[in-house]
């Protein structure tokens, strides 16, 4: 049975023109192979897996094999045979996390002295450089700046900054960049074919986002899938298996929001946990998401930036929110990744936010609220206020004034009261002594047919009349019949009233009716 081999190696490039997304590197180098300008230092740096060592090698390759230096190396020969393999005598591989002593670089500078022994150049690949000591870095300088005509030195890092300037001075510099996501994906598709294996779309599309760049995590992470798949990659599976949210779900949690169910959200929210999808991983996502809107908002629809398939996201969603209110929703769930880490119960957190975020439609900052009372009181200086729609409520009873109930009148009365029937009021309500005596503070009595309304000269009569509003209505019913509507007046405050609106000006009594107010107090100039 043959040895299983993880598709990272497998799909290992061989030559330059297989080496994924790194375009500069690759027509740089070839044209200073085929111009015959080698250099006797390089230095790679950039990301994981984005194909430094792969370069290395290829390189390598290129200046030994027998056909070479060449851009494209024959791969048969025993000096591409052995490099490939990792086992050529004159091509050195060095970690130099596990040699960062000065005494594994001066063993380097002893080496050196000796010619290659089968190939043309001895070249020594020192990975993680960034690793090596302070003093171990001065040491290799020397030899670095002028080693024999048969050495090349080719230096890998990821921490391009923890490198000597001294050191980076003296190789020719090659940064590789992350790989595309569109380019991954085209990779894993092609690994799929290769391995007979059927993949949907948007599980590869998942796997190249999740890989971050990096084709080596891509082709772990396909690895992985395709041991629980069963010859079908597909994202349903991954979901179920890996414990994540899905992106429908995420899509069905944010239209809950948007539409004011938070009560349906937070219940999606408790189903997702008790299925197994981790607190962090339910943040993750839904930060994932409130990202793409955000780009979204700013026109940007490239799905490698955005990191989900543009158009499974409802137009509803693209167009709900402000740029101030996805920045928030940002900030909030950011917040809460961080504050997880202590918290008492990370769900509580996670419903704490979901709860906020069903709030965000309604979010506006101290500067959008200070913009939109300025632009407000701009209008109402400069008279440009207009109503859309007005409604035309109900004429409340004047101030002070209130209606006494009458029973139901079965007709209207029978003669009219005036100031001379009060004496005989006053009469029939000797029972009634304090209301007999406010009857004599009464300064004006009229009636419009059925409606009787007295006005009295203080607010304390006016209120002692609503209190015996029974009796007093029994009383005029005797004089006049029944079916009267009786009303008592605080004479005082009704003119207070016509007072104020008599001099009231009209800008304020046009900034009342805009807000549909009354001017109670006017600060005297």
């Amino acid at each position: 049975m043959s040895q299983y081999e993880v598709t990272a190696t497998k799909k290992r490039p061989q030559e330059f023109s297989t080496l994924v997304g790194q375009p500069f590197v690759v027509s740089t180098i070839e044209g200073a192979i085929a111009q015959g300008r080698i250099a006797h230092a390089y230095l790679f740096s950039g990301p994981r897996g984005v194909g430094k060592t792969s370069a290395a090698r290829i390189l390598a390759r290129s200046l030994n094999c027998d056909e070479g230096p060449t851009t494209k190396p024959c791969g048969v020969c025993s000096h591409c045979i052995e490099i490939k393999a990792g086992n050529s005598v004159d091509v050195i591989e060095i970690d130099g996390a596990s040699n960062t002593g000065v005494n594994d670089i001066r063993q380097i500078k002893d080496e050196v002295l000796f010619p290659p022994q089968t190939g043309r150049y001895k070249i020594y690949i020192i990975d993680e450089v960034h690793m090596l000591s302070i003093s171990a870095f001065n040491a290799l300088l020397k030899t670095l700046e002028e080693p024999p005509p048969y050495v090349i030195f080719i230096l890998a890092t990821t921490e391009l900054q923890k490198v000597p300037a001294t050191i980076r001075s003296r190789c020719q510099q090659f940064h590789f960049q992350l790989i595309g996501l569109d380019l991954i994906k085209e990779s894993l598709a092609q690994a799929a074919v290769d391995q007979d294996i059927q993949a949907d779309d948007d599980a590869l599309f998942w796997i190249a986002r999740e890989a971050t760049g990096s084709m080596r995590d891509a082709y772990t992470l396909f690895d992985q899938v395709v041991a629980f798949s069963a010859g079908h990659i597909t994202m349903e599976t991954i979901r179920s298996k890996l414990g994540l949210v899905g992106f429908d779900r995420i899509i069905t949690i944010a239209t809950d929001l948007l539409e004011g169910n938070t009560q349906t959200a937070l219940l999606a929210i408790h189903s997702l946990i008790n299925a197994g999808v981790s607190v962090e991983q339910t943040i993750k996502d839904l930060t994932q998401f409130y990202r793409s809107l955000l780009f979204m908002r700013s026109q940007i629809n490239d799905e490698a930036i955005l990191g989900v398939q543009s158009d499974r996201v409802p137009l509803a969603l693209r167009t709900a929110y402000t740029t101030e209110q996805l920045e928030a929703a940002l900030e909030l769930l950011l917040a809460t990744y961080r504050e997880i880490r202590y918290s008492l119960n990370p769900r509580i957190e996670l419903e704490l936010a979901i709860s906020r975020l069903g709030e965000l439609k309604s979010l506006r900052s101290n500067t959008a609220l200070v913009k939109e009372i300025a632009t407000l009181r701009e209008e109402l200086l400069s008279g440009n206020v207009h109503v859309t729609r007005k409604v035309q409520a109900p004429a409340p009873p004047p101030k002070q004034q209130e209606r006494i109930p009458p029973a139901p009148p079965p007709s209207r009365p029978s003669r009219t009261l005036t100031m001379e029937d009060l004496p005989e009021l006053t009469r029939r309500l000797g029972d009634a002594p304090m209301l007999a005596r406010v009857l004599g503070t009464v300064k004006e009595l009229n009636q419009n047919d059925r409606t009787l309304t007295f006005t009295f000269n203080t607010a304390f009569a006016a209120t002692t009349a609503k209190e015996n509003s029974e009796r007093l209505v029994k009383a005029i019913e005797e004089l006049t019949g029944p079916g009267v509507d009786v009303y008592c007046i605080n004479g005082e405050t009704s003119k207070a009233n016509e007072e104020s609106l008599s001099g009231e000006d009209p800008v304020l009594r046009n900034i009342a009716t805009v807000f549909r107010g009354d001017v109670l107090t006017r600060k005297s100039q």
